[in-house]
This record gives structure tokens, sequence and C-alpha cells, in this order.
């Protein structure tokens, strides 16, 4: 068979459902072995796209997304989606066209050195320069891709390889990896942090959804009764009813939920990456030590003094310290004192009529129509620091944050990925008109997938987020408004039902239309971002 018949014969063996990419010339061998397999490949309308459906994929699954681009500019367009991935911490594997090995050594079309490039944006890649080895380089990219912390991984395929005869060989098998556990010792010492503590608080963080461990996490608060700050991708971990969760923290500066780590005499960050939510801006000074329960011991950094770490598999070791602690009795009534002036900020705009609609209104409507289980995945933006703060969720993987990286762009083909992984759910792409843009073709994709995604459209024509953080800075804003297309017309053109919100009380009925419809839908909202200001001002305020 071809090296390329084989390499997709590996995929086959690994699992691998979909493929999302754009075709080129330099893949073409790749594009014809899989007419003759079982795995979908998805057009894309760009590779950045394509990268980001393949992350969004991975981090639904547990199992790597797979993207797939030619060499030159294709590359270049999936390497920001690839570099995502692996800052969010989703697995995936990127499989690259390249320039045949006859002319990498020197100056040529479209050719650069692929391996070099990728090589900061990921765990482990390498070039396949033999077909007999195609079975080893997939197990691995898989492999490496899946072990903790889990992340990208790169294989750059030359076209004169891809279209050689190779012997018959066949896919390596698929090893399952499992995590260790902290020993006893470890256990009784961070058990004795706990019991010792006396205003302790868990910080929690998107290794706990990766690690199936919010079931064990809520049975630990319950029983030792310790109140958990959630980070903007460890949002769900413990539900929003619970009256120990402080919500969700991740805005710079004070705020009603990060008060609680100033009184705080033990912060216990669980499955807590520092990329999501930097420790200077919940212990500025360092002075309150950590505890550490993660997969991997803790990044150094003079704000996070960790006291003892414990790692290995979060839940089996969750699972260990609650066993060993006691159950405790405390006074959280300041708990529900933030939690009441955290959730009235919401409640208040409920009945809210105002238009444009300001961005609590919109969030209040978007979580009064949604089932506890429906998916929504935030663009980057000023709507995602609202959403973050504000869209409370149930379970965790129910609303998607990209925090790592931080790519505009990632809410509509996130929606794609989501959908493909969850088509029993409502998904909806919280988007600004900025972000939106980037990535708006996708919509054909979607369509053409007859996948019934919601894109909620806030539009204020202008970055909203930078003009949020120069009128902090400088009172004045530069350069951050664009004009914008009629997003109704361009969406019908796309085969998408579009909808119109006119009045600042039509949004919810326009969101249960939409639902309803179970067709691709676009809702144009115009949003009131004077609310950025009032919200900065009011967080200055606060007296913690």
């Amino acid at each position: 068979m071809k090296v390329a018949e084989l390499l997709i014969k590996c995929l086959e063996q690994e699992g691998v459902e979909y493929i999302f990419g754009v075709p080129g010339e330099e893949n073409i061998d790749i594009m014809d072995a899989l007419l003759d397999s079982s795995i979908q490949f998805i057009v894309t309308r760009h590779e950045t796209s394509a990268a980001f459906m393949a992350g969004t994929y991975g981090r639904l699954t547990g199992k790597p997304g797979v993207c797939l681009a030619t060499l030159g500019p294709g590359a270049t367009n999936l390497l920001t989606g690839v570099a995502n991935a692996n800052m969010d911490l989703n697995p995936i594997v990127a499989i690259t066209g390249q320039a045949g090995l006859d002319r990498q050594h020197k100056i040529s079309h479209q050719y650069y050195d692929l391996i070099h490039i990728y090589e900061p944006v990921t765990k482990w890649n390498a070039q396949i320069k033999k077909g007999e080895i195609v079975p080893e380089v997939i197990r691995k990219a898989f492999q490496v891709a899946t072990q903790e912390k889990p992340g990208a991984t790169h294989i750059d395929l030359p076209e004169d390889i891809a279209e050689m005869e190779v012997n018959a060989s066949s896919p390596l098998e698929v090893t399952k990896y499992t995590l260790s556990e902290a020993g006893d010792q470890v256990i009784k010492e961070a058990a004795i942090l706990i019991e010792q503590a006396k205003h302790p608080i868990i910080l929690a963080g998107n290794g706990i959804t990766r690690g199936h461990a919010s079931d064990q996490l809520r049975t630990l608060v319950e029983k030792i009764n310790i109140p958990v700050v959630h980070t903007f991708m460890g949002k769900g971990a413990l539900s929003w009813t619970n009256e120990l969760s402080l919500l969700t923290a991740g805005l710079a500066g004070k705020d009603y939920i990060t008060c609680g780590f100033k009184d705080s005499d033990l912060i216990i960050a669980i499955g807590f990456d520092i990329a999501e939510f930097s420790p200077e801006n919940w212990n500025p000074d360092g002075a309150t030590p950590i505890l550490h329960i993660d997969t991997e011991e803790a990044e150094t950094d003079d704000c996070y003094p960790v006291q003892l770490n414990v790692v290995g598999d979060i839940n089996e070791n969750l699972k260990k310290l609650q066993q060993a602690l006691s159950p405790k009795e405390r006074n959280n009534a300041w708990v529900a004192n933030v939690r009441k002036k955290a959730l009235n900020e919401l409640e208040q705009f409920k009945e809210d009529t105002s238009f444009p609609l300001k961005p609590q209104k919109i969030i209040s409507d978007l979580r009064s129509v949604l089932k506890e289980e429906d998916i929504v995945i935030s663009d980057v933006g000023a709507h995602k620091m609202w959403m973050a703060r504000m869209y409370h969720t149930y379970q965790p993987n129910t609303c998607l944050i990209s925090n790592g990286l931080a790519s505009m762009g990632i809410a509509v083909p996130g929606a794609i990925g989501a959908k493909i992984v969850h088509p029993e759910r409502t998904v909806v792409a919280v988007c600004g008109d900025g972000s939106f843009q980037m990535t708006g073709a996708e919509l054909e994709t979607a369509k053409r997938l007859n996948l019934p995604i919601i894109v909620l459209l806030w539009r204020d024509d202008g970055y909203g987020l930078i003009e949020w953080h120069q009128l902090k800075k400088f009172n004045r804003s530069s350069n951050i408004k664009f004009g914008n297309p009629d997003f109704i017309q361009l969406a019908l053109s796309y085969g998408f039902e579009a909808l119109q919100v006119k009045k600042g009380e039509e949004l919810k009925g326009i969101l249960e239309k939409a639902i309803s419809l179970k067709k691709p839908v676009l809702i144009d909202c115009p949003v009131d971002y004077s609310e950025n200001m009032k919200l900065t001002e009011k967080l200055r305020d606060i007296d913690c």
C-alpha cells in the first residue's frame, strides 16, 4: 500500500471518526486514501477553523481531534488553532502535507521547515521520512497528545513519501494511558494542612473536568464545607446552585468572588493551570500558601507558594483525601453574602427592557432558555468577560471558554465541533461582531453538515474588550471601530435562519424560537457596552 494509505489505517486504529481540514496539492494522496476509509473528512473554510473544531472535539471527548492542512500557508493558517488547543490543554493531532524531500535543502515554492515552526506550540512533532515508521509516529502522536497534561502533536508528511509504496505493515495496538496516585503519606500531609486551616478556599480549574473528578470534588466539598471558586475553564465543576459555590473568578483586580482569597489562610488549587488565571491577581503578595492538587507539580511562580504538591490522578487523589478527612462545619456566612451580591447583579437585569441590550440582560435570557446540559461556547472579546462572570453552570463542559491562548474566532468552529460530539444538545456560539468575522465563513460548513447550531451575535461595531482596556488606562479609545455587513442578509445567504433583536424584551422569545426551529440560526443582537466601565467602577468600590 501507499504510505498515505497506511497512515489512514493507523488513524482508523486510533478510533479517529473525523478529520477537519482543507485539502491541498501536497496532501492529495491522503485525501484519496480517505475515500476508502470509515473516517469522515470535514472540509472547513479555513485551516484555523479546522484546528478549533478538532480542539473542541478533543476537549469534549478526551480523544485527540485530528486536523489537516497542506504545506506553506495552509500549515501556517493551521498553526494558530493548534497553538490554541495546546495552551488550552485539549488533545489534538495536526497533520500537514509538505514539500518532497528532494527540495527541502533549498529555497522552494511554499516550503518552510514546519517541524521547527510547530515545535514551540506542540508537545511533540515529527516528519515522516520513511514509510515503515508511520505506525510508530501515529501511535506516539496520539499517546503524547492524551498524556497529562494533554495538548497538541504534529505530523509532517512530505508528498513524495506519501505516494511511495510501503511493505505491508500493521498499525500498533492502542495502549491505555493511566495516571499514578499520590502516596499515603502525601495524602496524610494534605489532610493535615486542610484540617489546620481556619479559612481554606478551593480554586477549581480545568483539570477537574479533564480528570472526570467533578463528583469527587462535590463529595469532598460537602464533607468539609470549603467554598469553591472556579476559573473560566473550570466552570461547572461545582453547580452554581450549590451554596458553597463562589461562582467564577478571572477578571483582573477586585471582585466579590476574589474577595474570598483575601482572608484565606490556605488556597487548595485543584486541576489548576497558571495560564488560566495568573496568581498575581488573587495572591499578589504570595503570602497565602497553596495546596496544589494536579496531574503535575506546580509551575514556579512567586505568587504561587506551594506548600505541598499532590500529584497524580485527580479523581483518585480527591477520593483518598476525602476519606482521610473528618466532616467539618465552618462559618460560611460570608459565602452566602458574596453569592447574594453576585447573583443579584444578574437578577436585577432580568426584566430590563432597554435597547441596545445590556450584557447582563442577554446572559439572563440565554441562561433562562437553555437546559443544564446544553452547551455555550464563548468567543474572545468583551462578551467573554461577561459570560465567564455571569453565565452560571450546572455541569462541567457546558460553558466552553478558551482562556489559555484565548484566540478570537473560536466560537463558530467550536460550536460545530461541539454539535458533532453532542447532537442531542442545544449548542450556542456566543460571538462578538469582531470575532465572528474572523471565522464566520464556517456558517457554510454548519449548513452543509446540517448542524443546527445557534450563533448569538453581540453587535457593537468595534473591538469592545480592547476599548474597555483603553478606557480604563487612558480614559479614551483608539482605533477600535469598524463597519459591519448586514448580518441578517449574510446569514440568509449561507442558508441560515436569521433573527434580529429590535427591542429589549424580544431576546428571550427569539432564543426560544431559534431552539425550536432545529435549524442553523444566527441572532443579531445589538449590545450596550457602556456597562463595561460601569462594572469597572463598581469593582473599584468593592470593600472586601
